[in-house]
């Protein structure tokens, strides 16, 4: 029979439904049976497209025996973590805590009033190579629960009082300039750079786009010492990745990590959160590195990926799902791999050959006798081993990718979890707008605005305020601080990208519901969980930035864009405000904030572009063409078409003479307007007043 999670809408407690084990949801329906039965209580949180947990659901969740155990001695609750960020960032710190590390499936143990004492990652069902196994903990939890109350109950309580301590350390005087911060956290990753692989340190390999983004701005500062080496490091790394297996290459889109150091062996689920955050990096090493005649690759690996969410990932509405999983059949990248084998009987034998070299398709293959693709010879070195013309050689590649593909429809693929998530929409709307713009490609800008309508009609609460999960026909779930500041931060960018205003107004109406319910008066910074949600037994405030960034480096990047298209001093107040609360961690170790470190200094140094007149008309789209395919310095774009204007930052920058109309402003001060693209061009060029006056 389905237990209770048969009632619910994530995809991942919808996996556990019809386990043995008699699951709650998270809510007060199990606390409450704790506390009657006093039994300690199992927080299990994990996600759809998480292999080990599926791999712990097989192997202990799954069975009769070991479920029955569970149910005698715990009441077991399962929480997916992309529904519940604020469950999962409490236990998972208390995991840390107690190991030192962390990792989903995540299992804490706790009182029943849910405070944590003992917690670990992956189980296997009975002891193997040191590990305990999922009888035995659940055996020795229950026992020390009942025989040893004391020192639980302190271990409990110690525990829950760390995790209540101020996130933020005590506040240190930060004499540094911005620039200087993002330098020295520039110079520290440097360091850790692996200079053979790209990268930073060596496997698990992340493509950790915040430390990339650092990258960018360091090789754009004339004034480091080490530009180069920042641009040469970016280069290497967007170059492996791509190449790597770690790239998806024939559908477009990345994997979540690498196991190993070279970017070969995925871990295979894909999410939309690491591709709509890797868009924007390869946009700009595109114009940083590869335009306008330059390499192309980058240009292309951003285009493939956007594609990659339009044709895996889109909802019918236009929004879209979180993720793919990692396994097919229950076997982890069955649906990515393919044998020698395989590829001759596909296709003809020269566009077999071909396709086996520029894949890196051998006999015995690269993983577990089976062939991960990757970029292995470039098309030209092909050309040259095999006699062909260059061109022949690349309509053969094109010919096989998209047989290879056609048969790769046929098999069974990994499953989707189609919830949709109002952060990770947020990120994919400002990848989508951006790439819209840079590559002037208006089906990823229609895209964007498709989902951005979405989230505002129907993700939007009875209260005014925003939901952060859509499932199964409903939305639920009250949105957190990262949620807020994604889907502004994305709705500026659709702003930027479309002109149409009422983008920009949504944005600002977003970032003041997200100051209101989140911002911590007293000490700075945004809490995750706003006044009116859920208060768990720690109140957490995101600093650091990890697999996605912290709602406060979030929220600081949608202030400093809405400051610089408002000129409300509230909203650099409130990042000056973060840079004191965050002040230890940006004296001792900046890289944690590595996109709060990027927002500041580009606050500091950004540039204002006002476009006035017909969107259509050419001379302004040729601006807008200068703008998007130019190096990727600071700037916010603003655009006004008409009469009047609801962007405040416009009201005094008319068109003239009925001719399109462009201002460069730094600091509030602009120069004089200019009607002619090489106008602003030089106008970008030339320095400006630092102050308004």
């Amino acid at each position: 029979m389905p237990n209770r999670l048969a009632r619910e809408t994530s995809p991942y407690l919808l996996q556990h439904a019809n386990n043995p084990v008699d699951w709650y949801p998270w809510g007060d329906e199990a606390w409450a049976r704790a506390r009657a039965e006093d039994k300690p209580v199992l927080v299990s949180v994990g996600y759809a497209a998480c292999h080990w947990c599926h791999v712990m659901e097989r192997e202990s969740f799954e069975n009769e025996q070991i479920a029955g155990l569970q149910n005698d001695l715990v009441v077991s609750i399962k929480v997916d973590r992309e529904e519940r960020p604020d469950v999962d960032e409490i236990y998972m710190d208390a995991q840390q805590m107690l190991h030192g590390h962390g990792g989903w499936p995540l299992n804490v143990f706790c009182t029943p009033d849910g405070r944590p004492f003992f917690g670990g990652t992956y189980f296997p069902p009975q002891r193997r190579t040191g590990m305990p196994g999922w009888t035995d903990v659940l055996q020795g939890v229950s026992r020390a629960f009942r025989e040893q109350r004391e020192q639980v109950e302190q271990q409990a309580t110690e525990l829950t009082r760390h995790l209540n301590l101020r996130v933020e350390l005590a506040a240190e005087e930060l004499t540094e300039s911005p620039a200087q911060v993002r330098s020295r956290a520039a110079t520290a990753l440097l360091q850790a750079a692996d200079r053979t692989h790209g990268g930073f340190g060596g496997a698990p390999k992340f493509p950790q786009p915040y430390y990339l983004q650092l990258m960018v701005q360091q090789a754009l500062d004339q004034s480091a010492s080490n530009r180069d080496e920042a641009k040469r490091h970016l280069a290497d790394t967007l170059r492996k990745m791509a190449e790597g297996g770690i790239y998806d290459q024939l559908a477009g889109g990345f994997h979540r990590y690498a196991v190993d150091q070279i970017w070969l062996v995925p871990h295979f689920e894909k999410m939309l959160y690491d591709n709509a955050l890797l868009i924007p990096l390869y946009l700009d090493a595109h114009r940083l590195i590869g335009r306008p005649e330059g390499d192309p690759l980058f240009a292309r690996i951003a285009r493939e990926t956007a594609d990659y969410l339009l044709n895996d990932l889109q909802t019918p509405d236009g929004a879209f799902y979180a993720s793919t999983d990692a396994d097919s059949e229950g076997v982890e990248g069955k649906y990515f791999v393919w044998t020698r084998d395989e590829l001759h009987e596909l296709l003809e034998e020269q566009d077999a050959e071909a396709a086996c070299r520029r894949w890196g398709v051998d006999v015995g293959g690269n993983w577990e006798g089976n062939s991960i693709l990757l970029a292995a010879q470039s098309p030209e070195d092909i050309s040259r081993w095999l006699d062909l013309p260059l061109t022949d050689v690349e309509e053969s590649i094109a010919r096989s990718r998209h047989t290879l593909l056609e048969h790769r429809s046929t098999r069974i693929p990994p499953a989707t979890d189609t919830k949709i998530i109002a952060a990770w929409n947020g990120m994919a709307i400002d990848a989508l707008a951006k790439a819209g713009a840079v590559l002037d490609e208006p089906r990823f800008t229609n895209a964007a605005e498709r989902a951005a309508r979405f989230i505002v009609d129907h993700m939007g609460s009875n209260g005014g305020g925003l939901l952060r999960i859509h499932s199964a026909g409903r939305a639920s779930v009250d949105a957190f601080v990262e949620d807020y500041a994604a889907v502004a931060d994305g709705l500026i960018s659709l702003y930027e990208s479309t002109g149409d205003e009422a983008w920009c107004s949504e944005a600002r109406s977003m970032i003041d519901a997200m100051v209101e319910r989140f911002w911590d008066h007293e000490g700075g910074g945004f809490f995750t969980v706003g006044r009116e949600g859920e208060q768990l037994i720690a109140q957490r405030k995101p600093t650091q930035d990890g697999a996605t960034p912290s709602g406060n480096s979030l929220a600081a990047r949608a202030l400093a864009r809405m400051y610089a298209l408002t000129a409300d001093g509230r909203y650099a107040d409130m990042i000056e405000a973060m840079r004191t609360s965050f002040s230890a961690y940006l004296s001792k170790a900046p890289t944690m904030l590595g996109l709060f470190v990027s927002v500041e200094d580009w606050l500091t140094d950004h540039r204002s572009i006002a476009l006035v007149g017909p969107v259509d008309h050419e001379e302004l789209a040729r601006m807008r063409h200068d703008l998007w395919t130019a190096e990727p310095r600071p700037m916010v774009v603003m655009q006004r078409s008409a009469d009047t204007t609801t962007v405040p930052q416009l009201s005094d920058k008319p068109q003239q003479n009925g001719r399109p109309t462009a201002y460069v402003c730094q600091a509030f001060a602009c120069s004089a307007p200019v009607h002619t693209a090489a106008d602003l061009r030089r106008a970008l060029t030339e320095p400006l007043p630092v102050s308004a006056p």
